[in-house]
């Protein structure tokens, strides 16, 4: 995974040719055609108009290819942010949108520049697939309306609330839009046996949309629902930015950066592997931040690096980001001259392919398969995914890395373990120690050994450990080989540690320090405190130092 913050179009254009060129196209022409329902169907879910979905797709989709670090990312509307987005809007309207997702692309922008491409891998597994799982059911609950035909105005944003108004309001189901939403959602599931080539969603469309057409079926498309939509691409324009805004809109711009970053690199990852090749991840995120910064000018909404359309773009042959730069254009093309052939399509079959949509992003095997992880993992799986779904996706990735990090501290504060050195128990250094030093050991001289990393979630262990001794001793001696890190808090206890054998008039000796915990004492003073003939690099040389204070004491 590179860091260098250089676009991949420079270094694919050097070999680029011809035939390439022509693979490249037909990938771009395949993709737009699989963007376009997408994009569309994730505004209208999104709760902003149907052409917003497609500036997303153009201008974001544009500008992650021309500056992306990887050579075959799609970028556009995603399904992760479908969430964030409606309760942005709902909230805040259209105008809040575009300066969240402004603000999203500058917080992009700085984690390129501080160079947290490769961050991705410090995420819990159980936190990507709760939250992950959460959003499709999210998702799947805000298409039932649609899919049914049901004539209930506006559905509210609160899972529980949603799903209230439906089984109330279930009378308000419609045949004819259900029948075309089914039909939808059969060609979808059974199309890609048939044919994998051409995008089932293509077919789907098709299909319904020229039935509804030739029938003359009362079912809403479009067109019906969104009477003034454009066909016109828009001028640049800056929202209203004020202070109050900015500081109400900036948590959701976190988290709809926090979710592009790993959408986008996960993308990029999965792009590799199939490829051969290797991406640029902080380039990549600045180019991401980049891409929602000019989305939210021209009027769209956050995007990301798709996984679906980038592996669709491989799989028909793209293998530069030309073929992601064409995918923008036809999607221009067709916002600009075929949008009255668009404002035909049922919007029960823009329901059923994000109902498919949820279900493949849901990871229900994955899910199951780690409800049989340790209990720790599950508690985070299963709080991630019901914050998400209960109350608000922010709230469920903050919540479920705090409590990742306490688990993750409880476990290393569990492997770090303090104990009584016996040298009884050690063949190969009681060979080294006569009789009279052994018996001077076992009177005077008390030997205890941290094993693990030394830090605060084993400091109250370490203390409470060393308080617990019995009986008067002339020498402390803690042995440090198994410590490879050490930090502030554990430094603050061996201070303590030392202060108390100040006063009980015990000589504390550390022994076998390695390098890296040993500069960190001796940066904070603690190796002058407590001399430098008490801090030995070998076991012996504690021990002999340990003799002569117990001798010269006699």
């Amino acid at each position: 995974m590179s860091t260098r913050l250089k676009p991949k179009l420079l270094s694919v254009m050097k070999t680029y040719h011809k035939d390439q060129f022509i693979k490249d196209v037909i990938a771009g022409l395949i993709v737009a055609i699989i963007a376009l329902p997408l994009s569309i169907a994730l505004a209208i879910s999104s709760g902003v108009s149907p052409e917003q979905g497609l500036y997303t797709a153009i201008v974001a989709g544009f500008f992650i290819s021309l500056l992306g670090g990887s050579r075959v990312q799609i970028g556009g509307p995603s399904a992760t942010f479908m969430v964030v987005v409606y309760s942005v809007v709902s909230t805040h309207g259209t105008e809040g949108l575009l300066i969240t997702t402004i603000l999203a692309g500058i917080i992009l922008i700085l984690f390129g520049l501080l160079k947290l491409g490769s961050m991705i891998k410090y995420i819990p597994y159980p936190i990507t697939v709760g939250f992950t799982s959460g959003i499709a059911l999210t998702i799947f609950s805000s298409q039932i309306k649609d899919f049914f035909g049901m004539n209930i105005g506006s559905v509210p944003t609160g899972f529980i609330d949603k799903w209230k108004l439906y089984f109330s309001s279930f009378d308000e189901a419609q045949l004819l839009p259900t029948i075309i939403g089914i039909i939808a959602l059969f060609i979808l599931i059974v199309w890609p046996k048939i044919n994998k080539r051409i995008p089932a969603s293509l077919i789907s469309i098709l299909i319904t949309t020229a039935l509804v057409a030739v029938l003359n079926l009362d079912v809403q498309t479009i067109g019906t629902q969104f009477t003034n939509l454009s066909s016109s691409f828009p001028m640049p324009s800056f929202p209203h930015f004020t202070w109050s805004k900015i500081e109400v809109l900036l948590s959701p711009a976190f988290t709809i950066a926090f979710l592009c970053s790993l959408e986008s690199l996960l993308s990029a990852v999965v792009s590799d592997g199939m490829i051969g090749s290797k991406h640029r991840s902080n380039m990549e995120l600045v180019a991401e931040g980049i891409a929602n910064i000019a989305s939210g000018l021209f009027g769209g909404m956050p995007a990301t690096g798709a996984i679906a359309r980038t592996v669709a773009n491989i799989k028909n042959g793209g293998r530069t980001p030309i073929a992601g730069i064409v995918h923008a254009l036809t999607l221009l093309f067709i916002l600009l001259f075929l949008m009255p052939l668009v404002k035909m399509i049922p919007l029960s079959t823009l329901a059923a392919i994000l109902i498919m949509v949820s279900y493949n992003m849901s990871e229900w095997r994955m899910f199951k398969k780690l409800l049989s992880t340790p209990k720790s993992d599950v508690a985070v799986l299963l709080s991630t995914f019901f914050l998400t779904v209960l109350f608000d996706l922010t709230l469920a990735i903050s919540f479920g890395m705090v409590l990742t990090s306490f688990l993750f501290m409880k476990r290393m504060t569990d492997v770090t373990d303090i104990q009584g050195f016996d040298l009884n128990d050690d063949e190969d250094e009681i060979e080294l120690l006569d009789e009279e030093i052994k018996e001077v050991i076992s009177d005077e001289i008390l030997i205890y050994e941290i094993n693990g990393p030394f830090f605060f979630g084993a400091a109250d262990k370490f203390l409470d450990s060393i308080q617990s001794l019995q009986g008067p001793s002339k020498v402390l001696i803690i042995r440090l080989r198994h410590v490879p890190v050490i930090d502030a808090t554990a430094v603050h206890a061996l201070t303590l540690l030392h202060d108390n054998c100040h006063r009980s008039n015990t000589t504390l000796i550390l022994c076998e320090v390695n390098d890296r915990p040993y500069k960190v004492i001796k940066r904070v003073g603690l190796v002058k405190e407590i001399g430098r003939a008490n801090i030995c690099r070998q076991f012996e040389q504690a021990i002999k130092r340990a003799t002569q204070i117990v001798q010269a004491s006699a």
